[in-house]
């Protein structure tokens, strides 16, 4: 069982940044493949970015070049660092984990969401 925990969302400008944070419970953070997603309000969950437990990471084309994720498996914790926000950024920000996964889902692990919203 794993747990996740966000935390670093808030209201920002339009061109302004933040740094969200997911921080996991358990011994084999390292083995997990770690994703954020958001979900805007009316509108589907979307796919935001992903760090496998191998390194490799992939990015929505709506996100590429201003958001960047990373993550430190010594605090069990993945980062999302987003500049240049956007008013469509605006959304809930979920974090999710899976065990060797190369793509996350619904049967993978859920935070409770971080809310972003970016005023113009």
């Amino acid at each position: 069982q794993v747990q996740l925990v966000e935390s670093g969302g808030g209201l920002v400008q339009a061109g302004g940044s933040l740094r969200l944070s997911c921080a996991a419970s358990g011994r084999t953070f390292s083995m997990y493949t770690m994703g954020w997603f958001r979900q805007a309000l009316g509108e589907e969950r979307e796919f935001v970015a992903v760090i496998r437990w191998i390194g490799t990471t992939d990015y929505a084309d709506s996100v590429k070049g201003r958001f960047s994720i990373s993550r430190d498996n010594a605090k069990n914790t993945v980062y999302l660092q987003m500049n240049s926000l956007k008013p469509e950024d605006t959304a809930v920000y979920y974090c999710a984990a899976g065990s060797r996964k190369m793509v996350l889902g619904d049967d993978d692990y859920w935070g409770q969401g971080t809310q972003v919203t970016v005023s113009s």
